[in-house]
């Protein structure tokens, strides 16, 4: 039997690290203004959100992942998985791109509660791009109603715990509502 081809995850490992190169390229910082770099950043309505490894927004992109295996699975089913996998990682580097570009950026800050939002640090982003590489490989080996527990439970929680997630994110930014808006504001109130 000849031995799977090694290309598609080299490529998908250039495919991260050009989306890092593009993003310092476009002058988003390497890491935190503070200096340092934390596994994790709980405090959502901060200047430091989206600058450290992980965040609350971090399963939005495992479930990126997730979405993506699916997606692909229906749409080129006989493609390989580590093609299939190159290809999710090409959208969510462009993503990852897009969305720290100065438009999005204002969109964000314009249109949601994120008003302290100036971008992804670099190693916020590469950690985001693994998260949707983790979510991809969840759904790849878990049985299908992992992969749907793990899309509900995180939309849950993070609507819970910060009022947003990934369906609301997209809401807010492809049709804003001033219900919604309202609603993730009073996070901020004490």
């Amino acid at each position: 039997m000849p031995q799977p081809s090694r290309l598609p995850w080299i490529l998908t490992a250039l495919a991260v690290a050009a989306g890092a190169a593009t993003l310092l390229a476009m002058g988003r910082r390497l890491i935190c203004a503070c200096g340092e770099v934390r596994p994790w950043q709980g405090q959502v309505l901060s200047g430091e959100n989206s600058q450290h490894l992980t965040d609350w927004y971090t399963p939005s992109h495992v479930l990126h992942g997730i979405l993506f295996y699916a997606a692909l699975a229906l749409v080129l089913p006989r493609l390989a998985t580590g093609w299939r996998l190159f290809l999710a990682t090409l959208v969510e580097v462009g993503w990852e791109i897009v969305e720290n570009t100065d438009a999005l950026i204002e969109r964000y800050r314009g249109v949601t509660a994120a008003t302290d939002y100036f971008g992804d640090a670099v190693v916020n982003s590469v950690a985001d791009m693994l998260a949707m590489i983790a979510g991809f490989w969840l759904a790849r080996v878990a049985p299908v109603w992992v992969s749907v527990a793990t899309v509900v439970g995180f939309e849950v929680l993070t609507a819970f715990i910060l009022r947003d997630g990934l369906a609301l994110n997209v809401l807010m930014l492809v049709w804003p509502l001033d219900s919604v808006l309202e609603w993730q504001s009073q996070l901020a109130a004490p």
